[in-house]
């Protein structure tokens, strides 16, 4: 199954110091049932660009949590047993309406990784803006949810995985 899983560069930075992603349980996102379901119009490219994106949104509350990380969104895809997904603890059905969300029960080697997802430098203004409005987003404030969209304004670069340890010089 291939997951995505949010993160920073400065959380990439130990994940390639540690060779694995970890500890378990870690939140990823992947192509579910119950987004299969919502999105039944789209084809597996499009279900999994969903799931990536789900994961770029949470890669903003992670660099939300951490002032100090550079302000670019990071996500991993990475390939893992199928048994190593599952619902989230407590979870009765998609979490926080997060339909691509899952837990994984075991930690993730590096050499599963399968790419890295990266914002361009040219994107640092648009994703500290967003970050910074996260909270009153969160609130229900329409320009502060406008400011967190305008992240999503930006693609992702793809990064092979030989390529990563060179974003974090």
């Amino acid at each position: 199954m291939r997951v995505y899983l949010p993160s920073t560069l400065t959380l990439l930075a130990g994940v390639h110091a540690a060779g694995e992603i970890g500890p378990a349980p870690l939140a990823a996102h992947a192509v579910t049932p119950a987004l299969r379901e919502w999105y039944a119009s789209g084809d597996l490219e499009e279900l999994e660009y969903a799931a990536m994106s789900a994961a770029a949104r949470a890669s903003l509350r992670l660099l939300a949590a951490d002032p100090s990380a550079p302000r670019r969104r990071v996500v991993l895809a990475a390939e893992v047993p199928d048994a190593a997904a599952g619902r989230p603890r407590g979870a009765a059905g998609p979490a926080n309406g997060d339909r691509s969300l899952v837990e994984l029960s075991a930690p993730v080697p590096w050499k599963k990784i399968a790419s890295g997802h990266v914002d361009d430098i040219a994107a640092v203004p648009d994703i500290t803006a967003a970050v910074a409005a996260l909270t009153a987003a969160d609130a229900g404030d329409e320009d502060a949810r406008f400011t967190v969209d305008g992240a999503e304004g930006h693609e992702l670069l793809w990064y092979a995985t030989q390529e990563l340890p060179h974003l974090l010089d």
